[in-house]
């Protein structure tokens, strides 16, 4: 079987740089930021506008991989499950999913709301939602 290969579309840029300082979720999130999307995906771009929602996909280049249990959100109390039971950024394969709302487009560059990530984790994939108020 062929090697899979991933290609990254673009990077974030955001005012979150401590793992601490970053909300739990996108829906808890009110940090604003840009999606730099790298000019050769640029076109892919076409048809994305103010106020609507966008499914990103983040690599989390930071996040531990060899861990395989975890306390959801850092919660002792709820009891220790696998990492595929959870939300955790920890995990194999890495892959953040965030919604986030569309402020701005400006060439190849996204202002968006409620981000989660840190600043300069590159960005696999995005999607427009299926979030039928659009």
């Amino acid at each position: 079987m062929e090697q899979p290969t991933l290609r990254f579309i673009g990077v974030l840029h955001g005012d979150i740089t401590r793992l601490e300082d970053a909300p739990k979720s996108y829906d808890e999130s009110e940090h604003v930021g840009t999606l730099e999307i790298f000019p050769e995906f640029a076109d892919g771009l076409d048809g994305i506008g103010a106020g609507q929602t966008l499914v990103a996909l983040f690599w989390l280049h930071k996040a531990a991989r060899d861990v395989l249990k975890i306390y959801p959100r850092g919660d002792r109390s709820r009891g220790l499950c696998g990492v595929f039971a959870a939300r955790s950024p920890v995990r194999p394969n890495p892959i953040a999913i965030s919604e986030l709302k569309v402020l701005a487009v400006h060439g190849n560059r996204i202002e968006v709301s409620g981000l989660d990530i840190l600043d300069g984790t590159p960005i696999i994939d995005l999607k427009k939602s299926q979030n039928r108020r659009q």
